[in-house]
């Protein structure tokens, strides 16, 4: 995939401070090293975006782990990120606070700016404050195309998961409309690839979702349960003249 900026997603890794435990079935330790190694071999990609859920158990050692697996993948690309539901911002920051990670929420390119936006809640669910809103606003450059990245799905995907998306949908959609330039929003959470759109007053923006590096979700159960597809991420290619190009990628 050609373009003037490429990069890889990742999301919900779900680790343990045990490398051998199992989620659900997969070796998410495992899963999550085998994506990375994926991602160092493709040249093309300039730096990672992880989308949140680093740690299933809560436990300080899994977030040592998911620094173990950069460091054993070899990654030297900038490596970007922000807390999903299940993390905690705090040993987010503790842990991934050297090379080649960087704690930054707004990336910038001549023609582009990549923004993480916050959306953890005191729940599982998602949730943007106005305080988050007003910050996204201000750092946003009207006249850069802009990427918007967060955790939580800003619409509901139709299986189990829509009981733990955004639960400001409405407000953050106006919030939306103050983003002229505004090309497409990507998200993890919802375990699966999907492509979406986010329909405000003015136009429809694409939501892409991302495959998780654990697992992806059975979109027919009415828990979480393991449909049996391999890991996976997201590459994304922006070009100069706005357009945006993504496609998912699973290990087998």
């Amino acid at each position: 995939m050609s373009a003037d900026i490429c990069f890889a997603q990742i999301s919900d890794c779900h680790l343990y401070a045990d490398k051998k435990a199992l989620h659900y079935g997969a070796n998410v330790f495992n899963n999550l090293c085998l994506v990375l190694k994926k991602i160092e071999q493709t040249p093309d990609i300039q730096f990672i975006i992880f989308t949140g859920d680093l740690t299933q158990d809560h436990s300080e050692l899994s977030y040592q782990n998911f620094v173990d697996a950069i460091e054993q993948a070899k990654i030297t690309q900038p490596v970007y990120f922000l807390a999903g539901n299940h993390d905690d911002a705090t040993l987010l920051a503790k842990y991934l606070n050297k090379a080649p990670f960087i704690n930054n929420q707004c990336l910038e390119f001549s023609n582009w700016q990549v923004q993480l936006l916050e959306s953890k809640s005191e729940t599982p669910s998602g949730y943007v404050s106005q305080d988050e809103s007003e910050r996204l606003l201000l750092a946003v450059n009207q006249e850069k195309f802009q990427l918007l990245m967060m955790h939580h799905h800003a619409v509901d995907v139709g299986y189990f998961i829509d009981r733990h998306g955004l639960t400001n949908q409405a407000d953050f959609k106006h919030m939306l409309v103050g983003i002229d330039q505004l090309k497409a929003i990507a998200c993890g959470h919802v375990h699966n690839a999907l492509e979406l759109y986010i329909a405000t007053d003015r136009l429809n923006i694409p939501l892409y979702t991302c495959p998780a590096t654990s697992i992806q979700f059975d979109m027919s159960a009415d828990t979480v349960a393991n449909s049996g597809k391999s890991a996976g991420y997201r590459i994304f290619s922006l070009s100069n003249n706005g357009r945006v190009e993504s496609q998912a990628v699973f290990l087998q």
